[in-house]
């Protein structure tokens, strides 16, 4: 079987190609012609040899995907369900949205998701495997192509757990960042966890200038494992032991999730108890409106109740902002994906 091409960075590149008798600096070529030009064939890649284009035929392929639906919402946000194009056929979706500073990304990172978050449609897909670092970027590439745009911020808070897949996620962050290809910088890059502890200390040794964003819920372990069932293996004085030596080794601010949902996490009293936990924290609060999904027990708190709870925090010392809700009329937005395409039954997606 024929191996993605775009599962190498340039380094491993260079390393693939000397297998293949070539000599490294072809790599640099082959990397401007996937990652700036995004061709569709090895054939395209004129400046390379016929021999070079046939061994790369030959041994490689693009991991190319297959637009099998794409919705467009009344704000402009665009949802992708791509076809990988593997052996299973697998699905995945991916969100473009518009912001005043450029477009942003929603990337997916497995074919399903372990989590079981109890408020996120990806909840009902059973997990499959995970991404490969070139299918992560090639969701990138296709938007890009089929919409003719430059997109310049990228959120890894799609499809699955991108911490469950690290290895192939920061592989995939050295091709996007790599200024040879793609040339994202770090800081516009954000990964989000569910809070799986022992790689959140790996990524802080790591010392990237990516956000990382930790989907909290709760400052309560009770109210946080009746919504988050990871809490159970991580609770929150772990998580944010956790979150503080990323913060040490970083010295980056972490951007918190909170989804409100009514009579659940949402009275003020919820707001004390959070803002008491990130006291003294380089932390930012990021209200998210709940999203109702299919079968859902958990409705959108009131606007009364969101407003009161950001005004608390910011009251307390804590930078708190509401998430500007994009998608919501095309199932994109926070929670939303489901790898729906009309009278398809396959399913798989999250936000």
């Amino acid at each position: 079987m024929k191996k993605n091409i775009k599962n190498y960075d340039l380094d491993n590149l260079k390393e693939e190609l000397k297998n293949l008798n070539e000599k490294p600096f072809r790599a640099e070529q082959i990397f401007k012609w996937l990652y700036q030009e995004k061709v569709s064939s090895f054939e395209e890649m004129t400046n390379l040899s016929l021999d070079l284009r046939k061994k790369l035929e030959e041994n490689y392929s693009l991991g190319l995907f297959k637009i099998v639906h794409k919705l467009e919402s009344i704000d402009g946000t665009k949802k992708y369900l791509f076809d990988l194009q593997d052996e299973n056929k697998n699905l995945i979706e991916t969100v473009l949205m518009q912001y005043h500073h450029g477009y942003t990304i929603c990337v997916s990172s497995q074919i399903g998701c372990k989590m079981g978050c109890k408020f996120c449609a990806s909840t009902g897909i059973p997990f499959s495997r995970n991404l490969e670092a070139g299918e992560i970027v090639e969701q990138l590439l296709a938007i890009e192509k089929d919409n003719n745009i430059k997109i310049s911020n990228i959120v890894f808070m799609g499809i699955g757990e991108p911490l469950d897949n690290y290895e192939n996620v920061m592989e995939a962050i050295k091709i996007l960042n790599n200024p040879k290809g793609i040339n994202i910088g770090a800081r516009h890059i954000s990964i989000s966890t569910s809070g799986i502890v022992p790689k959140i200390y790996e990524l802080a040794d790591r010392k990237m200038q990516c956000t990382l964003s930790v989907s909290l819920h709760s400052s309560n372990n009770k109210i946080r494992s009746s919504m988050m069932p990871i809490n159970n293996s991580y609770p929150i004085e772990e998580l944010m032991k956790a979150c503080k030596y990323y913060i040490e080794k970083t010295n980056k601010r972490i951007s918190f999730e909170y989804a409100l949902a009514k009579d659940n996490n949402d009275n003020l009293n919820d707001a004390k108890e959070l803002a008491a936990l990130l006291h003294g924290m380089l932390a930012h609060v990021n209200l998210i409106p709940i999203n109702k999904i299919e079968d859902g027990k958990y409705t959108k708190s009131t606007n009364e109740n969101i407003i009161k709870f950001r005004d608390y925090l910011n009251d307390h010392g804590i930078v708190a902002t509401i998430r500007r809700e994009l998608g919501a009329d095309i199932s994109a937005a926070c929670g939303q994906l489901r790898r729906q395409n009309l009278r398809v039954e396959i399913r798989g997606e999250c936000f």
